[in-house]
């Protein structure tokens, strides 16, 4: 598929979920270039039919294009409750288990799904998966004692590496931690591997989000598709 096919299914499954926010509702809005086309059409409504929300952002790119575009954003801690929560995804298996945090946000990501009564993830068809693990699982680490967590984490087989930019310096988080990136390319038990993460300490949160989701809209290519997700 083509850089152009992504962009155009990003879109669509963007403005798909645009239109799924109802008046008076508290959105919570998450982070990636699906949502950027979420937040341009949400914009235009807001414009056009004058509706009447709040918006809490999961990343500081995502509040100041809301913002600048006459969305309201407040922070997690002002609001009392979220209506609905639409983020992107970096990988969504069979069973509707996603893998988050590409971008560095998931901490942010998922304290707002987890405090909001429906989630909506908005992806392209490239992310959806048979199986989790090719795109690397990402955990939020305190700088205090990485080093011996990462090796820790090789005992483990999991492939550790720091998050690196540009310039070969570690990568910090919105709370100025590391990021430490799992090269799994499979994850066949991804309760379990979260079971085990949460126990550890040093690791502030990992990008694995499962049971989450209520709804996925996946753009294709002249629409978008909505699949309602069923847990048993």
């Amino acid at each position: 598929m083509s850089p152009e096919q992504i962009k155009n299914e990003k879109r669509l499954a963007g403005q798909h979920a645009a239109k799924l926010i109802e008046n008076q509702m508290t959105i919570g809005l998450g982070t990636g270039t699906t949502v950027y086309y979420l937040v341009e059409a949400l914009a235009q409504r807001v414009k056009s039919e004058h509706l009447q929300i709040t918006t809490v952002a999961t990343s500081s790119r995502t509040a100041n294009q809301a913002k600048n575009l006459g969305i309201t954003v407040k922070e997690l801690d002002e609001v009392d409750h979220l209506d609905l929560t639409i983020d992107g995804a970096d990988e969504i298996d069979s069973n509707f288990q996603g893998i988050k945090g590409g971008g560095g946000a998931h901490t942010l990501e998922k304290l707002v799904a987890k405090a909001s009564t429906k989630n909506i993830w908005i992806v392209d068809e490239t992310k959806l998966v048979p199986q989790l693990g090719a795109f690397p699982l990402p955990l939020e680490v305190l700088p205090y004692g990485s080093s011996l967590l990462l090796k820790r984490l090789q005992k483990e087989g999991l492939h550790p590496k720091f998050r690196l930019d540009n310039n070969g310096q570690k990568v910090f988080t919105h709370y100025h931690n590391y990021i430490i990136d799992l090269h799994l390319n499979e994850i066949k038990h991804p309760h379990l591997l979260a079971q085990w993460l949460n126990q550890q300490v040093g690791i502030v949160e990992h990008g694995l989000f499962l049971d989450i989701v209520n709804t996925v809209i996946v753009g294709k290519l002249e629409k978008a598709e909505v699949i309602p997700v069923i847990r048993h």
